[in-house]
């Protein structure tokens, strides 16, 4: 059998447990779709969902045979399952990604085309307002943003942007060569450059189900950013020890003038235990510091995938005459490893 013709556009919806959301989604994209004079698929990848998301996939495609499904082989995490996806989209010319809880709003994506036909190939949505969200969320996710910013160097992330926006195929072409297993697609979709424009947007509440980011995840993915995007932290250890022995040392010599001029006495024992905390404290975290790149360095030389995939059904054009009961052919793949 022949492979069906490439649509010009793939969507890519990364989704975890997301049942209650996955048909409202698709209808609100298909209508959003409708206009864009672009032949187009929607990839769903399955991250090991507990739920049955993976047979309202298999129902949506079932019904629409633009629809494309991967399902993983387990939970990978949402930047493995993005990539994943990416590994499958076939669009020739672009690809969007965006996530299945409709706080991206489907009807944005015209939008995105609009701004990859004035010629940028990189079109991402920059949030307004963040609806639905409480105030703790909003304000370390600023403050987040500008840490990144500060210690980014070269590679600036746009604020108030998350993974939501659109890719040329050579700008896909040219992210999909970089195979890290510790990945932060924030940082990569930076990372490639490219000529890049900016969608304003309102961001919505979730439309159903729970979010699956709670702020222990939050905070580990903060860390996975810092430290997959940037050797700062190293830096900072660093300077942390040079300015503890600068101090030590002027502690020091104050010790040794004051025991000269006044002799020296017994009491001392809580100066003394601060001090050693303190240096104990310095070295626990800087050793902690340097343990989260080794370990990000024992992950990268075992060299394994970065994902499995238990089946893919690539999508169909509306057009070669699929009906709801036909099924494509299953294929099972290997993430792919640079």
């Amino acid at each position: 059998m022949t492979s069906p013709a490439a649509p010009a556009l793939s969507v890519v919806v990364p989704a975890y447990n997301e049942q209650e959301v996955l048909p409202e989604f698709h209808r609100r994209l298909a209508a959003a779709l409708e206009g864009i004079d672009l032949s187009w698929e929607v990839v769903y990848v399955n991250d090991g969902s507990r739920d049955t998301t993976l047979a309202v996939m298999l129902g949506l495609q079932a019904q629409d045979p633009r629809a494309a499904v991967v399902n993983l082989s387990r939970n990978f995490g949402k930047e493995i399952a993005l990539t994943a996806g990416l590994d499958h989209a076939r669009g020739s010319e672009a690809v969007v990604v965006i996530d299945a809880d409709l706080q991206d709003p489907p009807e944005v994506i015209p939008d995105l085309i609009a701004g990859w036909r004035e010629g940028f190939d990189v079109v991402y949505a920059q949030r307004i307002t963040r609806e639905g969200e409480s105030w703790f969320k909003k304000a370390t996710a600023a403050g987040f943003y500008r840490l990144m910013q500060s210690i980014g160097g070269k590679v600036q992330l746009p604020p108030d942007t998350g993974d939501f926006r659109l890719l040329s195929r050579r700008a896909l072409d040219a992210l999909l060569q970089l195979r890290e297993q510790h990945r932060f697609m924030k940082g990569l979709f930076a990372w490639i450059g490219f000529p890049a424009k900016a969608v304003r947007y309102d961001r919505a509440p979730r439309a159903a189900g729970t979010t699956k980011w709670n702020y222990w995840k939050l905070w580990n993915f903060s860390l996975e950013g810092i430290t997959s995007f940037t050797v700062a932290p190293l830096k900072v250890a660093t300077y942390l020890g040079l300015a503890t022995a600068a101090v030590a040392l002027v502690y020091g010599a104050v010790v040794v003038v004051k025991t000269l001029l006044f002799g020296n006495p017994v009491a001392g024992y809580p100066s003394l235990l601060t001090v050693m905390l303190f240096l104990g404290g310095v070295q626990l975290i800087t050793l902690g510091i340097i343990g989260e790149y080794l370990g990000r360095v024992f992950n990268e030389t075992k060299g394994r995938p970065l994902y499995l995939v238990e089946r893919h059904l690539p999508s169909e054009p509306p057009s070669t005459g699929a009906t709801a009961g036909d099924q494509p052919a299953e294929r099972a793949t290997l993430g792919r490893v640079a």
